[in-house]
Protein backbone atom coordinates (compact mmCIF):
# COMPACT_ATOMS: atom_id res chain seq x y z
CA UNK A 1 0.00 0.00 0.00
CA UNK A 2 3.06 2.38 0.72
CA UNK A 3 4.38 2.24 -3.07
CA UNK A 4 0.32 3.40 -3.99
CA UNK A 5 0.44 6.98 -5.52
CA UNK A 6 -1.11 9.84 -2.81
CA UNK A 7 -4.01 10.13 -5.35
CA UNK A 8 -4.81 6.06 -5.38
CA UNK A 9 -4.09 6.13 -1.82
CA UNK A 10 -6.48 8.99 -1.27
CA UNK A 11 -9.25 7.44 -3.22
CA UNK A 12 -9.26 4.13 -1.85
CA UNK A 13 -9.05 5.71 1.51
CA UNK A 14 -12.18 7.42 0.31
CA UNK A 15 -13.76 4.22 -0.79
CA UNK A 16 -16.45 1.80 1.10
CA UNK A 17 -13.57 -0.57 1.28
CA UNK A 18 -12.50 -0.95 5.32
CA UNK A 19 -8.75 -0.50 4.95
CA UNK A 20 -7.03 1.77 5.01
CA UNK A 21 -8.71 3.30 7.98
CA UNK A 22 -8.48 5.58 10.60
CA UNK A 23 -5.12 3.43 11.59
CA UNK A 24 -3.52 3.55 8.68
CA UNK A 25 -4.14 7.31 8.51
CA UNK A 26 -2.52 7.57 11.57
CA UNK A 27 0.50 5.62 10.43
CA UNK A 28 0.96 7.99 6.84
CA UNK A 29 0.51 11.02 9.55
CA UNK A 30 3.33 10.28 11.73
CA UNK A 31 5.32 9.23 8.97
CA UNK A 32 4.84 12.62 7.37
CA UNK A 33 6.16 14.00 10.82
CA UNK A 34 8.77 11.98 10.18
CA UNK A 35 10.08 13.27 7.39
CA UNK A 36 9.06 17.08 7.47
CA UNK A 37 11.74 17.20 10.87
CA UNK A 38 14.11 15.00 8.74
CA UNK A 39 13.95 17.72 5.38
CA UNK A 40 14.14 20.51 8.43
CA UNK A 41 17.68 18.46 9.71
CA UNK A 42 18.84 18.42 6.24
CA UNK A 43 18.27 22.06 5.41
CA UNK A 44 20.26 22.68 8.95
CA UNK A 45 23.34 20.46 7.55
CA UNK A 46 25.85 22.44 5.95
CA UNK A 47 24.73 26.29 6.61
CA UNK A 48 27.22 28.35 8.15
CA UNK A 49 25.18 30.03 9.93
CA UNK A 50 24.21 26.75 12.16
CA UNK A 51 27.62 25.38 11.82
CA UNK A 52 27.31 24.71 16.04
CA UNK A 53 24.38 22.40 15.89
CA UNK A 54 25.48 20.62 12.47
CA UNK A 55 26.19 17.48 14.68
CA UNK A 56 22.96 17.09 16.23
CA UNK A 57 21.17 17.92 12.81
CA UNK A 58 23.37 14.81 11.29
CA UNK A 59 22.51 12.47 14.36
CA UNK A 60 18.72 12.81 13.78
CA UNK A 61 18.86 11.83 10.12
CA UNK A 62 19.24 8.14 10.30
CA UNK A 63 16.60 8.11 13.46
CA UNK A 64 14.42 10.15 11.59
CA UNK A 65 14.14 7.63 8.44
CA UNK A 66 13.80 4.75 10.53
CA UNK A 67 11.03 6.07 12.24
CA UNK A 68 9.72 7.55 9.00
CA UNK A 69 9.92 3.57 7.52
CA UNK A 70 8.87 1.94 10.30
CA UNK A 71 5.44 4.01 10.24
CA UNK A 72 5.04 3.67 6.36
CA UNK A 73 5.61 -0.08 6.72
CA UNK A 74 2.82 0.21 9.89
CA UNK A 75 0.42 0.95 7.29
CA UNK A 76 0.31 -2.20 5.63
CA UNK A 77 0.13 -4.01 8.92
CA UNK A 78 -2.54 -1.61 10.08
CA UNK A 79 -4.39 -2.67 7.67
CA UNK A 80 -3.72 -6.84 7.92
CA UNK A 81 -3.84 -6.62 11.44
CA UNK A 82 -7.81 -5.93 10.51
CA UNK A 83 -7.77 -8.84 8.10
CA UNK A 84 -6.80 -11.25 10.61
CA UNK A 85 -10.15 -10.11 12.99
CA UNK A 86 -12.20 -10.36 9.94
CA UNK A 87 -10.92 -13.94 8.86
CA UNK A 88 -11.56 -15.13 12.47
CA UNK A 89 -15.39 -13.78 11.94
CA UNK A 90 -15.80 -16.55 8.94
CA UNK A 91 -14.81 -19.76 10.87
CA UNK A 92 -17.99 -22.04 11.57
CA UNK A 93 -19.78 -21.47 14.54
CA UNK A 94 -22.40 -24.68 14.28
CA UNK A 95 -20.96 -26.28 17.55
CA UNK A 96 -19.54 -25.44 20.98
CA UNK A 97 -16.18 -26.41 19.87
CA UNK A 98 -16.01 -24.16 16.66
CA UNK A 99 -17.72 -21.17 18.64
CA UNK A 100 -15.31 -21.36 21.11
CA UNK A 101 -12.26 -21.79 18.54
CA UNK A 102 -14.06 -18.55 16.56
CA UNK A 103 -14.40 -16.72 19.68
CA UNK A 104 -10.43 -17.10 20.76
CA UNK A 105 -9.53 -16.36 17.36
CA UNK A 106 -11.75 -12.87 17.01
CA UNK A 107 -9.79 -12.04 20.60
CA UNK A 108 -6.63 -12.95 19.01
CA UNK A 109 -7.19 -10.72 16.10
CA UNK A 110 -8.18 -7.81 18.01
CA UNK A 111 -5.69 -8.19 20.37
CA UNK A 112 -3.59 -7.70 16.60
CA UNK A 113 -5.67 -4.61 16.24
CA UNK A 114 -4.47 -3.05 19.32
CA UNK A 115 -1.29 -3.78 19.01
CA UNK A 116 -0.47 -2.04 15.58
CA UNK A 117 -1.99 1.08 16.44
CA UNK A 118 -0.24 1.40 19.67
CA UNK A 119 3.18 0.76 18.24
CA UNK A 120 2.29 3.78 16.17
CA UNK A 121 1.45 5.49 18.56
CA UNK A 122 4.73 4.76 20.41
CA UNK A 123 7.12 5.66 17.42
CA UNK A 124 5.28 8.76 16.29
CA UNK A 125 5.63 10.07 20.16
CA UNK A 126 8.80 9.79 20.11
CA UNK A 127 9.30 11.89 16.96
CA UNK A 128 8.22 15.05 19.03
CA UNK A 129 11.55 15.87 20.46
CA UNK A 130 12.95 16.13 17.20
CA UNK A 131 10.62 18.04 15.87
CA UNK A 132 11.57 20.27 19.06
CA UNK A 133 15.05 20.60 18.51
CA UNK A 134 14.26 21.79 14.73
CA UNK A 135 11.63 24.03 16.32
CA UNK A 136 14.47 25.31 18.35
CA UNK A 137 17.99 24.60 16.66
CA UNK A 138 17.04 24.15 12.75
CA UNK A 139 16.69 26.46 10.08
CA UNK A 140 14.69 29.31 10.70
CA UNK A 141 13.10 29.27 7.19
CA UNK A 142 11.89 26.41 7.49
CA UNK A 143 10.17 26.41 11.15
CA UNK A 144 6.69 26.22 10.19
CA UNK A 145 7.74 22.55 8.28
CA UNK A 146 8.93 21.67 12.07
CA UNK A 147 5.72 22.84 13.75
CA UNK A 148 3.56 20.99 11.41
CA UNK A 149 5.96 18.08 11.88
CA UNK A 150 5.00 18.44 15.25
CA UNK A 151 1.27 18.58 14.86
CA UNK A 152 1.08 15.95 12.65
CA UNK A 153 2.85 13.24 14.93
CA UNK A 154 0.31 14.66 17.77
CA UNK A 155 -2.36 13.68 15.20
CA UNK A 156 -0.97 10.42 14.62
CA UNK A 157 -0.46 9.73 18.68
CA UNK A 158 -4.03 10.33 19.17
CA UNK A 159 -5.29 8.88 15.88
CA UNK A 160 -3.58 5.70 16.70
CA UNK A 161 -4.75 5.99 20.36
CA UNK A 162 -8.33 5.99 19.24
CA UNK A 163 -8.38 2.58 17.66
CA UNK A 164 -6.44 1.32 20.49
CA UNK A 165 -9.73 1.76 22.99
CA UNK A 166 -11.97 1.67 19.86
CA UNK A 167 -10.41 -2.46 19.91
CA UNK A 168 -9.92 -2.48 23.64
CA UNK A 169 -13.66 -2.29 24.35
CA UNK A 170 -13.97 -5.64 22.81
CA UNK A 171 -11.55 -7.38 24.45
CA UNK A 172 -12.08 -9.91 27.93
CA UNK A 173 -8.88 -10.04 28.83
CA UNK A 174 -8.96 -7.60 31.87
CA UNK A 175 -5.28 -7.37 32.66
CA UNK A 176 -4.27 -6.65 28.90
CA UNK A 177 -6.81 -4.12 28.47
CA UNK A 178 -5.71 -2.21 31.81
CA UNK A 179 -2.18 -2.25 31.10
CA UNK A 180 -2.75 -1.46 27.30
CA UNK A 181 -5.17 1.42 28.14
CA UNK A 182 -2.81 2.79 30.60
CA UNK A 183 0.00 2.92 28.36
CA UNK A 184 -2.46 4.39 26.06
CA UNK A 185 -3.86 7.49 28.36
CA UNK A 186 0.37 8.06 28.96
CA UNK A 187 1.01 8.08 25.37
CA UNK A 188 -1.92 10.38 24.70
CA UNK A 189 -1.21 13.04 27.41
CA UNK A 190 2.22 13.11 26.06
CA UNK A 191 1.51 13.77 23.01
CA UNK A 192 -0.77 16.70 23.26
CA UNK A 193 1.69 18.21 26.30
CA UNK A 194 4.98 18.31 23.93
CA UNK A 195 2.78 19.56 21.06
CA UNK A 196 1.93 22.53 23.27
CA UNK A 197 5.37 22.91 24.39
CA UNK A 198 6.30 22.87 20.86
CA UNK A 199 3.99 24.97 19.69
CA UNK A 200 4.86 27.75 22.00
CA UNK A 201 8.74 28.13 21.08
CA UNK A 202 7.64 29.81 18.23
CA UNK A 203 5.70 33.01 17.54
CA UNK A 204 4.09 31.28 14.65
CA UNK A 205 3.72 28.50 16.86
CA UNK A 206 1.75 30.42 19.65
CA UNK A 207 -0.57 32.32 17.11
CA UNK A 208 -1.69 28.36 16.54
CA UNK A 209 -2.06 27.83 20.12
CA UNK A 210 -4.96 30.13 20.33
CA UNK A 211 -6.88 29.24 17.36
CA UNK A 212 -6.87 25.31 18.30
CA UNK A 213 -7.72 26.11 22.14
CA UNK A 214 -4.71 24.63 23.56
Amino acid sequence: MKSMTIEAFTLRTSSNEPVPGGGSISALAGALAAALSEMVAGLTIGKKKYAEVEEEMKAQIPVLCAAKEKLLEDIRRDSESFDLFMQALTLPKDTEEEKAVRKAAMQEGLKAAVMVPLSVAEASVDILPSARLMVEKGNQTAVTDALVSAMMARTAVLGACFNVRINLASIEDEAFTAEIGAKTDALEAKAVALEKEILGLSAIGKGALGGIGL
